[in-house]
């Protein structure tokens, strides 16, 4: 609609008058709109039309319905997914990759029999747990939850902590990081910017110099000596600008995540297959692109957020740094998918701001297990396949019935989406913002978000 006005605004140039008629009238959405446009001797006002449709156009573009070319984050990542020919050879593996049914009547009879045991497992269990309830509101029945009692710390585990203090050695941050260095050998996944084989003596001095002033957010100036040539000001400054880039430090991360993961202790902990995402605010008083307004966080100033991935060996193997006003739930799939180590995790959990129905539908086709904690949980909407099913004390809370023809009218759509993300064709988060880009959602979005809808009910 946007496109026909401002196509029709184009061709008023060099015009002063336009009979009312002529005026595209699908661009003006609503009576306040008209009472400003039309005027009474049958013309329009000019200036109250080009407003209508500008609104009209940033309301599209958020909801991406139109795109902009060239762009990375406005163009239609949807262009980018696999397409013809090359989707077909690349639906059998995807399929046989992600252990999806090409037909969704297969996938559907799984669904349904899943769906189901969970339930009646959940009823049979469901008068044994003293924490939850059922209480009617409204007409509706709705689950409540006790909240966990405080528990006190036993004394044996602040006997734990004090032990495990006195045991951990007082050292200067640089001995740890050029120990680490000489462990891992991290410092050469730092490569010259335009001559990637250019090596200086005593460069790994130099990059852990560089690294601390960046961690402690301080100035080149407290590292640098006279005396030492890998520590020179004017060194420093170079390493600085060639050697630290956002790529050199993914790799280097990636050495140091695949290092603790072959200590024994790490092991205990965990295999790297669970993963948590959480996200830290902070106010960015500069000028830049990445910080944006978010007045929840940040008030009247500008802010990001820094969205951190840990795997359960308290590795992060992943981070994104996110503009203030983006959901953290458009970034979560980008740290299973997009992290370069050697952990590969398979079920993540997040708070209720990475949590959506498209992204565990998103994670349901991918094969992973999403597990957000979510604060409100007591609100949380269950659905049900089978509509003649009976759950005893759960029936009347499994009240929504899930769209199967909208799943299945769009099944392939679906495995094209999942296989596109599995074998990198297209970035997690730029999909992601187009699926999630408005209240108006696309009917893929739509279909994807009703099987996250059986993922998330399978999960409460």
């Amino acid at each position: 609609m946007p496109s026909r006005g401002l196509d029709f605004l184009k061709s008023l140039e060099g015009t002063r008058k336009m009979d009312l008629p002529e005026v595209p009238e699908s661009v003006i959405t609503s009576q306040t709109w008209w009472r400003l446009i039309a005027t009474d001797n049958g013309t329009f006002n000019r200036k109250a039309y080009t407003f209508c449709v500008l609104e009209q156009l940033r309301i599209r573009l958020r909801r991406r319905d139109v795109f902009v070319s060239p762009s990375r984050r406005w163009n239609d990542p949807r262009v980018q997914l696999l397409q013809g020919d090359a989707w077909k050879s690349a639906l059998p593996h995807v399929c046989r990759t992600l252990d999806r049914k090409k037909s969704f009547h297969l996938e559907l009879s799984q669904l349904r029999e899943q769906l189901n045991e969970v339930y009646l497992k959940t009823e049979a269990n469901f008068s044994q747990n003293g924490a939850v309830r059922l209480e009617m509101v409204d007409g509706k029945e709705k689950l409540v939850l006790t909240r966990l009692e405080k528990l006190d710390t036993p004394p044996s585990l602040v006997s734990l902590w004090s032990m495990v203090k006195g045991l951990l050695p007082r050292v200067d941050l640089p001995e740890v990081l050029l120990e680490i260095q000489q462990k891992t050998g991290f410092a050469n996944a730092f490569t010259h910017l335009s001559e990637e084989t250019s090596r200086v003596k005593d460069l790994d001095i130099s990059i852990c110099a560089v690294l601390l002033s960046e961690a402690c957010n301080i100035d080149l100036e407290p590292l640098s000596r006279a005396d030492i040539p890998a520590l020179t000001a004017d060194r420093l400054s170079w390493v600085k600008q060639n050697y630290l880039r956002q790529e050199t430090i993914v790799e280097a991360n990636a050495c140091l995540v695949d290092a603790q993961a072959e200590i024994s202790l790490a092991q205990v902990w965990g295999g790297g297959e669970v993963a948590s995402a959480d996200g830290l605010r902070f106010r960015v008083p500069v000028s830049t692109l990445n910080a944006t307004p978010n007045s929840k966080y940040f008030g009247t100033g500008r802010g990001i957020t820094y969205y951190n991935f840990t795997s359960d060996q308290f590795t992060g193997f992943h981070s994104i740094v996110i503009p203030g006003t983006l959901r953290d739930s458009l970034f979560v799939l980008e740290g299973l998918l997009e992290q370069q180590t050697s952990l590969r995790p398979t079920e993540i959990m997040t708070d209720t701001a990475g949590y959506s129905d498209v992204v565990f539908g998103l994670f349901w086709l991918l094969g992973y297990q999403f597990s957000p904690r979510l604060a409100d949980i007591g609100e949380a909407r269950f659905w049900r396949i089978d509509g003649e099913a009976d759950y005893g004390v759960l029936d009347g809370l499994a009240r929504n019935p899930i769209n199967v023809d909208l799943i299945e009218e769009n099944w392939d759509d679906l495995l094209r989406v999942s296989g596109s993300l599995k074998l990198g064709v297209v970035s997690a988060s730029s999909l992601m913002r187009t699926l999630q880009g408005g209240k108006n959602q696309s009917t893929l979005s739509k279909a994807i978000a009703e099987v996250g809808r059986i993922a998330k009910t399978k999960y409460l």
